[in-house]
């Protein structure tokens, strides 16, 4: 039986009237505000971790220049792929390509773009890329759900409509307003749900990673994993236009692939790190260890100070120093 929906549901979280503000002729949009808030908050957790670990401090900054830049381009080109009818329809307007503040980031391609990015700073760096990703993990998922909120303030990306009395309001006159449904109709507030479980994997991952130690790539498989596995069923709820494969739409179908592919490939780095170990440092082989906390550079200080122990003694011993009066054999 199907809710019953119409006018007299007023109830309900209210979607916002402030979409941004100016500053001479610079528009400040609220959703570009949620993405970069949720970018700080993210590198922030990231860089905290990345320290935890042993990686050098200004590593994260250089990263991050070419991870960032490239991430952004391909969520943008990733959402224009996915959802091409707004660009290349009948009605499609090319000019709205990279006008990203109006919404529009497909996850998937700003993970394979920014993945690509971070590679680039993590060689100039001579540090791991897999150290990094793991690093970095949980504040992927920080960033995401804290710039999830920019589709509050776009109103868009909404579910079917709801009785439950944490339904969101839609203004009708939303360009995106489904058709045939009376003003009134609260619809499944989408972004909260993955923000919220966002929010939750955060914690899990930091969890995992106390209890388990993950290395060389593994922790970051599972947010892969983790993510897919609330996307698949948070997308099946949504009911903007999107491209449509086997009656389902792309999203589900390139959730269920990922996390597939995320199960596997933690699964083979387990396998592999129980017979050749974890990666012992964050540094590249052949890079040397610039860091302190680190365990090449630990034990390079050892072998130094043992080599300076031995080669002093060597040069106060009197019997080794001239052969003359060494003990006769």
């Amino acid at each position: 039986m199907k809710p019953a929906i119409g006018p007299a549901l007023t109830a309900g979280i209210p979607s916002p009237d402030w979409t941004g503000f100016t500053i001479g002729p610079l528009t400040i949009h609220a959703y570009a505000l949620c993405i970069l808030t949720g970018i700080a908050a993210g590198l922030w957790l990231t860089s905290a971790r990345w320290k935890q670990r042993g990686g050098p401090q200004d590593a994260v900054w250089d990263i991050v220049v070419w991870a960032i830049p490239f991430g952004i381009i391909g969520g943008r080109l990733y959402h224009v792929v996915s959802s091409p009818d707004a660009y290349f329809g009948p009605n499609g307007d090319l000019s709205l390509i990279p006008q990203i503040w109006r919404g529009g980031l497909g996850i998937w391609g700003a993970v394979a773009l920014g993945l690509l990015g971070a590679w680039i700073g993590c060689r100039r760096s001579g540090v791991r890329l897999t150290s990094f990703m793991d690093a970095a993990a949980p504040g992927l998922l920080l960033a995401q759900a804290i710039g999830r909120w920019g589709n509050w303030f776009n109103q868009e990306l909404y579910g079917g409509p709801t009785t439950l009395p944490w339904g969101l309001q839609i203004d009708p006159g939303n360009p995106d307003y489904p058709a045939g449904l009376p003003a009134g109709t609260l619809f499944h507030p989408t972004f909260l749900y993955e923000s919220l479980w966002n929010l939750l994997g955060v914690g899990i991952l930091l969890l995992l990673d106390r209890r388990f130690g993950f290395r060389g790539g593994r922790l970051f498989w599972l947010y892969a994993a983790y993510y897919t596995l609330g996307r698949v069923w948070i997308e099946a709820m949504r009911i903007d236009d999107a491209e449509l494969v086997l009656g389902l739409r792309l999203n589900i179908w390139t959730s269920i692939l990922v996390f597939i592919f995320s199960i596997a490939a933690f699964i083979a780095l387990g396998r592999e790190q129980r017979k050749a170990g974890p990666p012992r440092s964050v540094y590249l082989p052949g890079q040397p260890a610039e860091d302190g906390n680190t365990m090449e550079r630990e034990e390079s200080r050892k072998h130094i100070s043992s080599t300076n122990d031995a080669a002093g003694r060597r040069k106060t011993d009197p019997a080794q120093n001239n052969p003359e009066r060494r003990d006769p054999q």
